[in-house]
């Protein structure tokens, strides 16, 4: 049986040898001083080129946007050149790869942003909510996240414009494109949930309100790059962070269609992950695929077969595999033919440097 996951697709402009994404993962290991990527991050990168998408990690817009320590940004002249060796190493080996652009809002510690007191739509702290910073070790120190400040009028002006700057540098550093990082209860989710936006302003209350920044955001950045060049993922059902909607299937649902006036090129789907997690509920998953025609990305908990069926069934054009492909950088190569995955170490994810990383080999029969 041919595996759908490993026919070809067409993503914009873009031709794709296969409808398997390596989605964005934080890893934690840039350059310091400066969050700057480097050549362990490009060879990590360049080993799992034959994805037909990669999604670079989660790259921070600007310093107020970074939510953990040793992730890297895009907003310097030295971490657009840092970039530019990932982008090289991968597209030297076939690969196309879109950068991430995230901004945390809350969910960070002043420890992180250079001892600022975080942004978000609300001055609401998310709840049993962690981040690690850098306390002098090499492992990742575990503290708790500060009730951040409303934004204002200016702050959400100025973020805009930090959106649409980081998409340029993203081409400038070689990217074929972005993914608006608009799930996991970051700063786009922040003003989207109801339970963590409570402003009374054009941003907030009703659903149209809330989905407002979203709107604007994916506006700025098709106006730098091009809608064809523009991605963007959501989380509808989990609870990351700390962000709840108290009606996720409409919220999300209304933000798909939203996203399809944009005509963006593809829509991301984090679906909830852990082992004992409830399923996306297929209704959902088929009004989502009436609301968007572009491409559609599923990640979760999918194995070759279930991502096949996916497709087959027409709820999936393309499917993420996330901790498969930190320990398989061969994975379309050990899809094809059938063989095992290796388990990833769960000790090395954050922080170090190649083990971990680097040292996953392909499969040898």
């Amino acid at each position: 049986m041919n595996n759908a996951l490993l026919n070809p697709i067409q993503l914009g402009s873009l031709t794709l040898n296969n409808r398997i994404v390596m989605p964005p993962m934080t890893r934690s290991r840039a350059s310091q001083p400066g969050d700057v990527a480097n050549d362990i991050m490009a060879t990590y990168y360049a080993q799992r080129a034959s994805a037909g998408l990669i999604v670079a990690e989660g790259t921070q817009i600007s310093a107020m946007g970074k939510g953990y320590a040793w992730t890297p940004g895009i907003y310097s002249q030295e971490q657009i050149q840092g970039w530019k060796k990932t982008t090289d190493a991968v597209h030297q080996q076939g690969g196309v790869i879109f950068a991430q652009l995230w901004h945390v809002g809350r969910v960070t510690h002043p420890d992180n942003i250079g001892g600022e007191q975080p942004i978000s739509s609300s001055a609401i702290r998310a709840e049993n909510v962690k981040v690690f910073v850098d306390n002098g070790t090499n492992a990742p120190g575990f503290v708790d996240v500060v009730e951040p400040r409303a934004m204002t009028h200016e702050d959400i002006g100025q973020v805009l414009k930090e959106y649409h700057q980081a998409a340029l540098n993203a081409i400038e550093a070689g990217f074929d494109g972005i993914e608006l990082h608009a799930a996991n209860g970051y700063l786009v989710n922040q003003f989207i949930d109801s339970e963590s936006n409570h402003r009374t302003d054009e941003y907030g209350g009703s659903l149209e309100n809330r989905l407002r920044f979203l709107d604007q955001v994916v506006a700025t950045l098709i106006d730098a790059i091009g809608a064809d060049r523009v991605g963007v993922r959501l989380a509808p059902l989990t609870t990351l962070n700390g962000t709840v909607d108290a009606n996720p299937i409409e919220t999300y649902t209304a933000a798909a269609k939203l996203l399809n006036k944009h005509n963006i090129v593809y829509l991301h789907i984090a679906e909830v992950d852990w082992d004992d997690a409830p399923d996306t509920p297929v209704e959902f998953k088929k009004a989502l695929r009436e609301a968007f025609s572009n491409v559609l990305i599923y990640a979760g908990r999918y194995k070759p077969q279930t991502g096949h069926q996916a497709i087959e069934d027409g709820l999936a054009d393309m499917i993420g595999f996330g901790r498969p492909f930190v320990a398989n950088p061969d994975l379309p190569s050990r899809i094809a033919h059938g063989y095992p995955f290796a388990e990833h170490d769960p000790n090395t994810l954050f922080g170090g440097a190649e083990q971990g990383l680097t040292d996953y080999p392909v499969y040898q029969k």
